[in-house]
C-alpha cells in the first residue's frame, strides 16, 4: 500500500510504503532508485499486525522505482504500485509517481 502525503508548498511528498507480510517474513527494507538500491539504508518497521511500514519524504513531480527486500533476499513488487517498468534482471520494479 502507499499512501501520499504532500507538504504545503508541494515541493516535497511524505511516502509511506506499506507491505502486509503474508509470507511472515521476519524482515523487510525499502530497495529503491533513491537510495541506491540499498539493502540496508531503509529497513522497514515490523507493525503488531505483522505487516511493515516505513515513511520517506521525496521530491515531488517525479517517479521513484522501488522494491520490497524480505528477509535480505526475497525482491518483491508493490501491488498497489503507481506502474511497473523491467528491470535488467528481466524482472518489473514498481514506480510511485509523485
Amino acid at each position: 500500500m502507499l499512501k501520499k502525503s504532500y507538504t504545503k508548498t508541494g515541493q516535497k511528498c511524505r511516502v509511506t510504503f506499506k507491505y502486509p507480510n503474508p509470507e511472515q517474513a521476519k524482515s523487510a527494507v525499502l530497495a529503491a532508485d533513491f537510495n541506491g538500491w540499498s539493502l540496508h539504508q531503509h529497513p522497514m518497521k515490523r507493525l503488531k499486525d505483522g505487516s511493515f511500514s516505513l515513511s520517506v519524504y521525496l521530491q515531488a513531480n517525479r517517479s521513484y522505482q522501488f522494491r520490497y527486500v524480505l528477509d535480505g533476499n526475497i525482491w518483491l513488487n508493490e501491488p498497489e504500485a503507481d506502474s511497473y517498468t523491467a528491470n535488467e534482471f528481466g524482472e518489473n520494479n514498481s514506480v510511485v509517481t509523485l
